[in-house]
């Protein structure tokens, strides 16, 4: 009796997590470039009752008996599946479709990579720098921060499909101007970790970053400017998920009721 609520409890603690997943999945519905999650769950250890059984004629049968312990959260997975490219019209907002990650350089130095390509130009001392919404400049294909001679004038810089930035000539003709945006790909992008702002971070599962324009290994993504990807969340799945999980907690603390009862009636015998 006690197996069975214990094994229950364990039951509503993952539904409680995959709720939480699907509902950071809502929340972030409008997020730029955020990628669903999805909780995954594994079975907990086996009691063996028997390792053998027996039929009523005492003849062995080919399984034993053995009692599952309960349910537990093995991961949440990011799903980076394409999201839906969302026109802005504004010059520096930029959407990849492919497997590519922006490069952007946090405030230690170190880097984080995100699919929030929604950036700005400022006006520094060395001129103008290309950053993310809070400030965080982007970088080129070296891990530099993207920092343009004060004779560039935002309005006119363009970026072309591979990210490379270019400027008009005195022909109105566009012109490379030695500068590409650092994208980069990982073996095992599931592996990155989360930080805030939509920046991911790499780890070990992860690997480490391999930019596009120096791999010729990788697939390229193609970028798209003024546009931004949209999150890959449907809101229509996410309610029958919210919904499977709701009928499963529910029978989870059924389960425990019935256990209880079961409980109290066994105390209540009378010799």
């Amino acid at each position: 009796m006690m197996r069975s609520l214990w094994t229950a409890a364990s039951g509503m603690i993952s539904q409680q997590t995959n709720v939480d997943t699907i509902a950071n999945n809502l929340a972030n519905i409008n997020t730029t470039g955020y990628k669903k999650e999805t909780a995954q769950f594994k079975s907990l250890l086996y009691q063996t009752i028997q390792k053998k059984s027996y039929d009523s004629e005492g003849e062995e049968k080919p399984i034993g008996i053995q009692v599952g312990l309960g349910v537990r959260n093995s991961a949440i997975a990011s799903q980076y599946t394409q999201g839906i490219l969302e026109e802005t019209g504004n010059d520096f907002d930029f959407a990849l479709q492919g497997d590519g990650f922006f490069t952007i350089q946090l405030e230690d130095g170190s880097y984080a990579y995100t699919r929030n390509g929604s950036f700005q130009m400022t006006i520094g001392v060395n001129g103008l720098t290309m950053c993310d919404a809070a400030g965080r400049p982007v970088c080129d294909t070296n891990g530099n921060p993207i920092v343009l001679d004060p004779q560039y004038t935002a309005a006119d810089v363009a970026i072309d499909t591979s990210g490379r930035l270019m400027y008009p000539d005195e022909n109105n003709n566009l012109q490379y101007i030695g500068v590409q945006m650092g994208i980069a790909q990982f073996n095992n992008p599931a592996g990155l970790e989360k930080i805030s702002d939509s920046l991911l971070v790499t780890t070990g599962a992860s690997g480490e970053a391999r930019m596009e324009a120096t791999d010729p290994a990788l697939k390229s993504s193609t970028v798209h400017q003024k546009y931004v990807e949209a999150s890959n969340v449907s809101a229509v799945d996410e309610m029958v998920n919210l919904i499977v999980a709701q009928r499963a907690y529910e029978m989870n603390s059924k389960v425990i009721t019935a256990s209880d009862t079961m409980l109290q009636q066994a105390n209540n015998l009378r010799s």
